[in-house]
């Protein structure tokens, strides 16, 4: 019922945040568009929370979030009036099927969420963020960077993982980028940045941002880490989903499996084949390694590179007896994860961080569909599944 007035719910909800609390205003983006993808990663990350209220791993997922808001400046008063203001608009938006037995549900699971995420955030030692200098930006094409930073202080995180990204030149916006590179005696670090139409800091990220920039980093998260179990495994990355990928293979090159690897390179076109001669390389050096590269036939529309990965796949076999991880964007995650399992991959078995698709992905012209327009053409429910690389930006 509610999200079939999402964006009405999602307004009066920040309408109300903001008249009731007016210095919150300044920790969230101030231009009209950022806000719009806010609204789509508090929903987001709203809908995986309560689907997933008696799952196991929803309180460590809860803490995480919580730790990471901190970098937001979020502290318990701000729990506190989100979760009047989400009463509020759930109240406003739902009509007559709001009843005190739904709202005194809703106020304990909302109670769970604000709890766990405290715990998290006070149980942590981390700082809130990293400062982390850009000594080098390389660009190929005109809409893919990789930006190597130098954090100010030791910044942990595992081989596949991500951090979330902040720059002065968009303030108050955050976005998610994997991590390019297993640790280095340096401490530098590498983040492939593919620029999203429309996207404020990955088009700065991409086109602006200089040797000298200074970058905030949020703690590193995600679940794409490899399991070093006795059986193969496939790696399958499409463009900057690159990224996490090398930083595994990176990994595995200095601490060989014991098991064959397989490798998926899917491209739409060559500018994201970027880091070829580097995969090259390891498929000569490392004999448990194979890789097979899926981009679209010349003349032929980039899509036919998903058409070509399935094929590659059903001609791989032997699924059940994989690990497979999975990195690339989230539409690219959900159709081949479907695809693998029918293929006979085991769900527990297929490993990948995803977010939704972000507001420039679906819609009319890049922004969220209007009211008329859902009813007409109603899209696929895209507020789901944030996993571990999720949008938490309540």
């Amino acid at each position: 019922m509610v999200e079939r007035r999402a964006e009405h719910a999602v307004k009066f909800f920040y309408s109300h945040l903001f008249w009731h609390n007016p210095g919150v205003r300044e920790l969230f983006p101030a231009s009209f568009e950022d806000m719009e993808r806010q609204r789509d990663r508090l929903f987001a990350a709203l809908t995986h929370v309560i689907a997933h209220l008696e799952n196991e791993s929803l309180v460590p997922y809860l803490r995480d979030l919580g730790r990471d808001h901190r970098k937001f400046r979020a502290g318990p008063e701000h729990y506190a009036a989100v979760g009047a203001s989400l009463l509020a608009a759930l109240a406003e938006t739902s009509g007559e099927a709001w009843t005190p037995q739904v709202e005194k549900a809703w106020a304990e699971a909302y109670q769970v969420i604000a709890d766990a995420m405290t715990a998290g955030a006070a149980a942590s030692d981390d700082p809130p963020w990293w400062d982390a200098e850009v000594v080098r930006h390389l660009q190929y094409g005109e809409d893919i960077g990789v930006l190597t930073l130098k954090p100010h202080a030791p910044f942990p995180y595992l081989p596949g993982q991500y951090t979330s990204v902040s720059s002065e030149r968009v303030p108050t916006t955050w976005r998610t980028y994997s991590i390019g590179n297993a640790p280095r005696p340096d401490g530098t670090l590498d983040l492939h940045v593919s620029r999203i139409e429309r996207g404020r800091l990955s088009t700065a990220l991409v086109r602006d941002v200089q040797p000298g920039d200074t970058l905030r980093l949020g703690a590193a998260g995600g679940q794409l880490t490899f399991r070093r179990a006795d059986r193969p495994a496939s790696l399958i990355a499409a463009g900057t989903g690159w990224a996490p990928v090398r930083a595994m293979l990176e990994d595995l090159a200095e601490h060989p499996p014991d098991q064959d690897v397989r490798l998926f390179v899917v491209a739409r076109d060559a500018s994201y084949l970027y880091d070829r001669p580097l995969i090259d390389e390891y498929a000569a050096a490392c004999g448990w390694l194979g890789v097979t590269y899926i981009t679209p036939a010349p003349g032929q529309h980039r899509n036919q590179a998903t058409d070509r990965l399935a094929t590659a796949l059903s001609n791989r076999g032997l699924w059940p007896d994989q690990d497979v991880y999975l990195s690339g964007p989230p539409h690219f995650i959900e159709r081949t994860a479907f695809l693998l399992e029918e293929l006979g991959a085991l769900p527990g078995r297929i490993f990948y961080d995803s977010i939704p698709a972000a507001a420039e992905d679906h819609g009319v012209n890049g922004r969220p569909l209007g009211f008329g327009e859902w009813f007409l053409n109603r899209p696929s429910p895209h507020w789901h599944n944030p996993s571990g690389r999720s949008p938490r930006d309540f």
